[in-house]
């Protein structure tokens, strides 16, 4: 007859016992294929609300303002090299998620809407005079957008789910007069960047976790065998991007409190981590900007679980942000 065990012995039963680690205990762990990244750590830049806004899209203009949006409050903010912030625009029916400056100051805005029709429009650097780019009955969900050498606009429409990808990447072109399907059938694409040399267009797939290259023949056409998938995350979820000079890819995760780094051609090769994710802090990471001219990078994220509000972190990338099209 077997003898049984005593279930009060900690000693003999610890071989059976499943634990937590210090890498699997918060709810967002690193996977162990990127826990050997060579990793950052960003620091507290500027502490935008007690409450939990809902930051995106920071953009730099050319007088050194970062403008970045609160979503679902329907406000574009202004923070002064200063450290002055306010309000410079709003409109709650755009939630506004994106923002690119054009090389005359002008401040493009993608927005999202209702989730069913959202909407490009800019206003000028004061916040006066918006117009609509591309209008809501066009049924866009507008959540990044980047403009390319031309003037043109790549932007992503945030539709679908992992099941029914019914979102892309488009392409407006620089009269506005026609919006063009780039990437189809993507499940709720949400970043979108280019090289520096804007021969490469990225995007990333927020609902299917994955990273898409496509090396472009024109704006709109990519070249034969041209197009690729050369990363699928792990768990939720690739968010904006940005890219460098040396054509690194920097991709917020969502949910992930970090920034996970690519070179050219979409393999990791590291890290930048806000403080605090281990204690689940900061994890709603959604957007980074470059400030022009350095390797200075700007974060925000938000702290739902933590209760520490709306941030701005500071960090600093591998190489010199990529000149956006819209200041030269």
């Amino acid at each position: 007859m077997t003898p049984m065990i005593d279930a009060s012995d900690d000693q003999t039963n610890a071989g059976c016992r499943l634990m937590y680690t210090e890498q699997t205990r918060g709810l967002a762990p690193i996977p162990p294929a990127e826990q050997g990244l060579p990793t950052a750590v960003a620091e507290p830049f500027f502490q935008v609300s007690k409450g939990l806004s809902a930051l995106e899209g920071p953009a730099f203009d050319r007088n050194g303002n970062l403008m970045f949006v609160d979503v679902y409050d329907g406000n574009v903010m202004k923070l002064t090299p200063e450290g002055q912030l306010s309000t410079l625009y709003n409109d709650k029916a755009l939630c506004p998620a994106g923002v690119a400056i054009h090389r005359d100051g002008r401040i493009f805005l993608g927005g999202i809407g209702n989730f069913a029709a959202g909407a490009i429009v800019s206003i000028e650097p004061d916040g006066s005079n918006p117009q609509v780019i591309v209008p809501p009955a066009a049924g866009y969900v507008v959540d990044d957008l980047v403009f390319d050498s031309k003037g043109g606009i790549y932007f992503t429409d945030f539709k679908g789910s992992s099941t029914e990808p019914c979102g892309g990447v488009y392409y407006v072109t620089p009269d506005s007069a026609l919006t063009l399907p780039v990437i189809p059938k993507m499940a709720a694409a949400n970043g979108v960047a280019l090289s520096p040399d804007g021969s490469v267009l990225w995007a990333t797939e927020f609902c299917n976790s994955r990273l898409l290259r496509v090396e472009l023949a024109t704006p709109v056409l990519p070249k034969p065998f041209g197009t690729s998938v050369p990363y699928r995350f792990t768990g939720r979820a690739p968010d904006s991007m940005r890219t460098d000079a040396n054509g690194n890819v920097y991709v917020a995760m969502y949910l992930q409190a970090r920034v996970l780094v690519f070179n050219p051609f979409g393999i990791p090769i590291g890290q930048i981590v806000l403080p605090g994710r281990e204690n689940n802090h900061f994890l709603k990471l959604t957007s980074m900007a470059f400030r022009p001219g350095s390797r200075e990078m700007v974060i925000v994220a938000r702290d739902e679980i933590g209760g520490n509000g709306s941030m701005i972190f500071r960090a600093e990338g591998l190489a010199e942000g990529t000149r956006m099209y819209s200041h030269q």
